[in-house]
């Protein structure tokens, strides 16, 4: 079968910058020129379609526009780099399309336009409906405007409404975690990324950690959140998502499953499948100085035939359902008694169960994951 192909496209500036936020963004000192930007999105993904196999057919089946903060652009920004791509190359009719944005009313007054633009999707970083929590996470909105920014996403009919959402947060309590929750549920949108705050490096919350919920609540939370969500609807297919039934981000879905993608905007990353079997990542210049000079590609490098168990299996991992074996042979282009002693180690740790089609997973690798990832070191 031939390989998916997603597109992901970086937006990297924010009104301000989060204290825990490692991702590429950067704070805004003047307003950007956004329609040169876009000049320059289309001339990177130029750059990149000459790395595609011409002999294949290639369809973009999924786009996610991330950041950063993508709702910081007009909406006929983003109607008019929807066409620019179209005519490069092909958009799956069908194709989940999907924006970022902040719930200000900024931002929110944008969405019926992006409705029109194409956009199909829309994800919400709310992080919290408690105004004191929002304010220790350098958060720009209030509990009031991501209730109204939910409310509107779904009055639009869109294929789906995600909301992002932090646990875990600086002092926060069990009770507090499961109201933000509970507010969440209460608006229905249809996946929520549920995830757990974490201290990285290079981010102010890393030079300056704040006192975070000890193991245990930590446990609890996750525990009491889980069978909140699953109760109400929300099934967990990814170790930080939850969807209702047809809504799980297929742009996602194909990074997990170890599809292709490419990546264009300031420091985005690409997969690409070889026509040789090769899989080639690329990288692009973090900084927008650089990237708006036309400098586009930082580094591109094809990944070492002993690593790709290792990247297959932490991606696909991530996932709940059961891995096909004949998806690692397709993907990797290796067979599978490459991995053979691997599998076997983890089956005996009971971190995974086996048939003659498919690995699945268990309870216990879930929770050891890590140490599950290690053996395909």
């Amino acid at each position: 079968m031939p390989i998916p192909l997603s597109l992901y496209i970086h937006m990297p500036w924010c009104v301000q910058k989060c204290p825990y936020c490692d991702f590429n963004s950067h704070s805004l000192k003047q307003i950007p020129d956004y329609a040169g930007y876009i000049d320059h999105l289309i001339a990177d993904l130029t750059q990149d379609l000459t790395m595609l196999d011409h002999n294949a057919d290639h369809t973009i089946h999924s786009i996610f526009i991330g950041g950063g903060t993508p709702s910081l652009f007009p909406a006929e920004l983003i109607a008019q780099l929807l066409t620019r791509i179209n005519a490069q190359i092909l958009i799956n009719p069908k194709a989940e399309i999907t924006i970022e944005a902040n719930p200000n009313s900024v931002d929110v007054e944008r969405f019926t336009g992006y409705q029109q633009a194409g956009i199909n999707r829309i994800s919400i970083g709310v992080q919290s409906f408690q105004a004191d929590k929002l304010v220790k996470l350098g958060r720009v909105h209030n509990p009031e405007e991501a209730i109204s920014a939910i409310k509107l996403a779904k009055s639009l009919n869109l294929q789906s409404v995600n909301v992002d959402l932090m646990h875990g947060l600086p002092n926060q309590s069990l009770s507090d975690a499961m109201y933000d929750l509970e507010q969440a549920i209460a608006l229905s949108p249809t996946h929520l990324s549920w995830y757990q705050l974490t201290i990285e490096p290079n981010t102010l919350f890393g030079s300056h950690p704040p006192k975070l919920p000890d193991d245990d609540r930590l446990w609890d939370i996750y525990q009491q959140g889980h069978q909140l969500l699953t109760k109400n609807g929300y099934q967990q297919y990814e170790t930080s998502a939850y969807a209702k039934a047809g809504s799980m981000c297929q742009h996602n879905l194909n990074y997990w499953r170890f599809g292709d993608y490419l990546g264009i905007g300031c420091g985005a990353h690409g997969k690409l499948t070889q026509p040789n079997g090769e899989i080639r990542r690329t990288v692009k210049t973090r900084h927008p100085k650089g990237y708006l000079q036309g400098r586009y590609l930082e580094r591109t490098y094809i990944v070492p035939k002993e690593e790709l168990p290792f990247e297959f299996f932490m991606n696909r991992f991530r996932l709940l359902e059961p891995t096909p074996k004949q998806e690692f042979i397709e993907r990797t282009f290796q067979p599978l008694s490459v991995i053979e002693n691997q599998i076997d180690i983890a089956k005996t740790k009971g971190f995974l169960i086996e048939t003659d089609k498919v690995w699945q997973i268990t309870e216990q690798g879930k929770l050891f994951l890590n140490s599950l990832l290690e053996i395909f070191l």
